[in-house]
């Protein structure tokens, strides 16, 4: 069974896009990309679902605070509203079909946002004493530690030895939402990754394991798995 794959985008005033990494990503390790424009027509959304075996939730620019009730902090970045409301319902309805869901970065705050949790706004300024997780190295190159939680789905997917990540954000999940659990953590105790616990495979993970998928095992296996699970096979 080759699965389809569904890759949200981001978008401008002008263009819908996606870093071509996720696409190569799941073409690479046996799936069908299918870019995921944010459209507002329920029965586009309705079409994906069916359409669909598998969804990444692709980085991007801010989530927007409205959603979970805040004032915007002057941290805070770009936000693309409808996006946001695209994103939202498509995790809902994914997510209560069983389907499986991969993350990434603005992703995992998503994720988390859409099934109830709390993001921060701007860790930089809502946390004290934080490392650099916004790094200027190369997209591929690993900058900062990673403590994986024992026990979790992300535990079995990443080699024991799996202890650095690249990092590009400056949100992250504040509150996992409910039936969600914490997997990993940096070493300033920013959420690096959360995961459902009743669900054959939602993850989100805050570091980018599209970009070096091809040379890093652990982010080649975060594919793989996902990809196992849009065909059926329970990790």
């Amino acid at each position: 069974m080759i699965p389809i794959i569904g890759i949200t985008c981001g978008e401008d005033e002008l263009n819908f896009f996606v870093r071509q990494f996720y696409v190569q990503a799941v073409e690479g390790l046996g799936g069908v990309p299918l870019l995921l424009p944010a459209l507002k027509r329920n029965m586009i959304r309705e079409k994906y679902l069916e359409l669909l075996d598998g969804l990444i939730l692709s980085g991007g620019v801010d989530v927007n605070p409205v959603l979970f009730g805040e004032e915007p902090v002057p941290g805070l970045g770009e936000i693309t509203p409808q996006r946001d409301e695209f994103e939202l319902l498509l995790t809902r309805e994914f997510f209560s079909l069983g389907k499986p869901i991969f993350a990434v970065c603005r992703g995992c705050q998503v994720l988390n946002l859409a099934l109830g949790g709390t993001v921060y706004q701007d860790i930089n300024s809502q946390l004290d004493k934080i490392i650099k997780h916004d790094q200027k190295a190369p997209r591929a190159c690993p900058t900062h530690s990673l403590k994986v939680q024992p026990g979790t789905k992300l535990s079995r997917i990443l080699p024991q030895e799996y202890r650095w990540v690249n990092s590009f954000h400056h949100q992250a999940v504040k509150d996992p939402a409910p039936g969600f659990i914490v997997a990993a953590l940096a070493s300033d105790g920013v959420i690096e990754a959360i995961e459902a616990q009743d669900h054959p495979f939602a993850l989100g993970v805050q570091w980018h394991p599209e970009c070096n998928w091809r040379e890093d095992l652990g982010s080649y296996r975060l594919f793989q798995e996902f990809i196992k699970a849009c065909q059926g096979t329970v990790l």
